[in-house]
Formats: C-alpha cells, structure tokens, sequence
C-alpha cells in the first residue's frame, strides 16, 4: 500500500475539467471543511442522499462528520470537489474510499450535487478515483449501490465497470473493474508521482 504525507496532503490534489472545460479541484478534505461539507450533504436531494448513503439520512451524525473530516489509512479517506461559484470555493462533490490491505481492492462511494449532475463531474471524478486506485498498487475497484440508483450504475456501465450482486444485501447491486495500470501510465499526474516516489523508496525501505 502506498504511504501518504499526512503533514502535506495538499500535493494529492488535482485539477479536472467539466464536459464545458470548467475547472475542478479535487482534494483531501480538511477539519476547516466540516460545516461546509455538512451544509453539502443537507442541499442535496432526498433521493441524493438516499442513494450515497443507503438509506434514509438528513444529514452526516457528528462522530460520522468527524471521521469525513479526517483522513486515515486505517478508516479511510475523503476527497471534495470543488469549483469557484460566484468567487467561493464550492462543494460540488465528494467521495470517500479505502484500500482493502487484504484484498488489494479499493473501495469507494460517491455523490455529485444535484445542480451540478449532467456536468461530467462524476465521471470526471470516478477517472480521478480510479488514479487514486492504481497509486495504492489495487488490482480491483469497485462500490456497492442500490439497484434503484440509476444515474450511478449508467455512471459505472459507461466507465467500464462490470456488474454483479453483493451477497450481503439483495438490494444492492455491485460494480467493479480491474486495475491494470503501471504507475508510469497513471494519466492523473500526481498520483503517477507519489506512485513511481513510492515504487522507488520500496526497495530502499526493504535493504
């Protein structure tokens, strides 16, 4: 698994574009983004929310809310994505994902606000999430969804993704998708540098 520098996460962030060329800024999220992220989450439709979190939910519980806002290898990682509206930095989106040790699967959820769907913002943000994936050495990525959630699995069928049922709960539908990517062909730039960084330093770290 690929070791991050907790003290400068800013380096992990990157910038996409919308199908109109509007640029989208995706990084780690930040305690100073709490509120933010909370009043993200409250604007998005019921169905929104409904479909991210599988299940009724209004808002994120504070213990729920702190583990968004704090990034860890042991309980996972948030990601926001960001534009300027009206001169503010905007939530727009968000994904949350861990890497499976075990299993050397990347795990993920995701949402995009509904004033914002249609844009190319998921997809653009899935591709960045599968860079992410290759970075940590995965060979899988995949997420659950329900079967109803049809704007995520058009998202996942259109990305490649395969299909098939998650054994745990007859109401979702899981997607997944191999990770054959050499850290030298990762198109997202700085996940391509903490990869070949972190290809690097493993033989040095194994002498």
């Amino acid at each position: 698994m690929m070791k991050l520098r907790f003290d400068d996460l800013r380096q992990y962030s990157d910038t996409l574009h919308s199908r109109k060329g509007e640029a989208i800024t995706v990084r780690f999220v930040e305690p100073r983004d709490g509120e933010e992220l909370q009043n993200y989450f409250r604007s998005l439709s019921t169905r929104s929310r409904y479909n991210r979190f599988l299940g009724a939910m209004s808002e994120l519980p504070a213990p729920v809310l702190d583990r968004f806002t704090h990034v860890s290898e042991a309980f996972g990682f948030t990601v926001v994505a960001t534009m300027q509206v009206d001169g503010f930095e905007t939530i727009v989106g968000e994904a949350r994902y861990v890497f499976h040790d075990e299993t050397e699967s990347f795990e993920f959820g995701i949402s995009i606000d509904d004033r914002w769907q249609g844009h190319g913002i998921g997809t653009a943000l899935l591709k960045n999430l599968e860079c992410r994936a290759a970075a940590f050495g995965a060979v899988s990525i995949f997420g659950d969804t329900l079967r109803s959630n049809e704007n995520m699995i058009s998202l996942a069928r259109k990305s490649g993704y395969c299909f098939g049922n998650n054994t745990d709960d007859w109401k979702l539908v899981r997607f997944e998708k191999a990770i054959n990517v050499a850290p030298k062909d990762i198109p997202c730039a700085s996940w391509r540098i903490a990869a070949a960084s972190n290809e690097a330093a493993a033989p040095a770290l194994a002498s």
